[in-house]
């Protein structure tokens, strides 16, 4: 049958119907005959069906014509899960992981039977101030996979604009003026990174990625490059007042400042508002994700979106994660923990989040593991009964490696981990070139050909392990060499392969405590 909605004719494919008959079921639809009851539940789908046929549903492109015409629909996927009817919202606040949101009582009673009512979009956005995002960033991250896992469609939107800018928010001091190549390549390396996350996420911890949502990471650069300064104020600026922008925490606190505050950071919320109503517009975003100190962004977004089209989205923030020292999460002394192994090797991600304090524990493995709260339940017990295994630390690290780098991330990590601190020599086989540059970064890396009768000493000596002379001989007598992980006292011995050479033709000395060395021999 066909039933005509305005211009529209809508023909209900059978993929649908199950989802047409749960909104026939809801008590918040009027009573009333059923072509009365269907006429009101196509009203309400229609906006979000059509946004979502034009772009295409999860499964063939959707197709959508001017009437006289037919709106097809193809296979949906858009499940609603037990979680989803009894409150997702509520299932992510129990993890801790949504902290405020906006505007605050509306948030409260509308969000929940919007993201009950279908698809919804929600997106994220990342700056690529540098060439990777960090440990800080997942938290937002794993908002959005939990947001995809509920069948909702996400996008992750890279600044590649904004990024020139300058997010204020949070800073003491405005950020370094960064030139348009090093954005550029900022961009690719924060987009793999983002795409490597989501293909993770789907491989390892979705249970049936049919579904799942759909996924877009999007670069605002795209949608700014053809305005002009005068158009963008002119169509923007008229709908913002000094007094709301000036008194945004993030302002204020720059303003009260030594340094104080640019003009170009004060546009940054102009520019964070406009993002979202583009995706408004768009693709049907209404919901907006962030950090805490992004609140002031997201209720300029709130406020310049219902003003220019008159309807209602929605902010919602992650908590802001410190240290017992006050340093956000994955950043300490200044050194941050990158999600690209390029700046942080999947071992060296593993053992931070291994290191973690252990009154830390059970809140991030809420926060950033896709566990049920039950398993968590059950892993804190374990940890309990004999702390000394610490069971906890080692399930959270091994989840959060494997979210960012994948399986072969996390057994890199774990090789590299009984090698350094188990002292395995089936580890250290197990390991390639690369992994041994990563586990051993300050150490030397040498290819010398093996020839016949090769001592440690010489080995030792050919590798600068040792000084020239008495002292170094006297340093391999004392006891004081280690070749993989075993005390070489006989400077004389030949080396044995097996035993001073590995199966993988590497050789890995240690002098003292932390002087590494490693030789790869090459045959003759």
């Amino acid at each position: 049958m066909f039933i005509r909605l305005n211009t529209l004719f809508i023909f209900p494919h059978r993929a649908i119907l199950p989802l047409l008959t749960q909104r026939l079921r809801c008590s918040h639809i009027p009573h009333g005959g059923s072509s009365e009851r269907i006429r009101y539940v196509i009203s309400n789908m229609a906006a979000s069906c059509g946004r979502n046929l034009c772009r295409g549903w999860r499964g063939k492109p959707g197709l959508i014509l001017k009437s006289p015409a037919l709106v097809w629909f193809p296979k949906a996927t858009f499940h609603t899960s037990p979680v989803g009817r009894n409150g997702f919202l509520s299932s992510l606040h129990k993890r801790g992981l949504l902290k405020d949101s906006f505007p605050e009582n509306a948030a409260q009673v509308n969000l929940p039977q919007l993201l009950h009512s279908g698809q919804q979009t929600v997106y994220c956005g990342f700056d690529p101030t540098a060439d990777s995002l960090h440990a800080g960033h997942l938290l937002p991250l794993v908002g959005l996979l939990h947001f995809r896992n509920a069948g909702h469609h996400v996008i992750a939107l890279i600044g590649g604009a904004t990024a020139r800018i300058g997010d204020p928010s949070g800073k003491s001091k405005e950020r370094e003026c960064l030139s348009a190549a090093v954005i550029d390549n900022n961009v690719r390396s924060v987009l793999e990174s983002l795409h490597q996350i989501f293909t993770n996420h789907e491989l390892y911890f979705c249970s049936d990625p049919q579904r799942l949502g759909t996924m877009r990471v999007l670069n605002n650069a795209s949608w700014y490059r053809d305005w002009n300064v005068v158009e963008f104020l002119a169509e923007t600026g008229r709908y913002f007042r000094m007094g709301t922008l000036l008194s945004r925490h993030s302002v204020q606190s720059r303003l009260k400042s030594a340094e104080g505050m640019s003009l170009s950071e004060f546009s940054y919320q102009l520019f964070q508002a406009f993002d979202f109503y583009y995706l408004h517009q768009v693709h049907g975003c209404r919901i907006q994700l962030g950090g805490t100190d992004q609140l002031g962004n997201l209720m300029s977004g709130h406020e310049f979106i219902h003003k220019k089209t008159g309807e209602d989205v929605y902010g919602l923030t992650v908590p802001l994660l410190t240290t017992s020292m006050g340093d956000k999460l994955g950043k300490t002394a200044g050194n941050a923990v990158w999600l690209n192994r390029n700046k942080t090797s999947p071992f060296e991600f593993y053992q931070y989040f291994l290191r973690l304090p252990d009154n830390n524990i059970e809140q991030y493995l809420k926060l950033f593991t896709f566990l049920p709260l039950a398993e968590v339940e059950k892993v804190m017990e374990q940890q309990l009964q004999d702390p000394g295994k610490r069971t906890a630390h080692k399930r959270l690290a091994a989840e959060v490696t494997k979210l960012v780098h994948g399986k072969e991330g996390l057994e890199s990590a774990k090789r590299c981990t009984n090698a350094l601190y188990h002292s395995s020599i089936e580890a250290l086989e197990q390991m390639d070139d690369a992994e041994l540059k990563d586990l051993f970064r300050e150490a030397t890396f040498q290819e010398f050909f093996l020839e016949p009768g090769t001592t440690v000493l010489d080995a030792c000596r050919r590798s600068q392990a040792i000084p020239d002379g008495p002292r170094g001989y006297q340093m391999i007598t004392d006891g004081g060499v280690w070749i993989n992980h075993q005390r070489a006292a006989n400077p004389e011995q030949v080396l044995v392969p097996g035993q001073h050479i590995l199966s993988n033709g590497l050789s890995l000395i240690r002098v003292g405590k932390k002087n590494f060395y490693i030789i790869k021999w090459l045959s003759m």
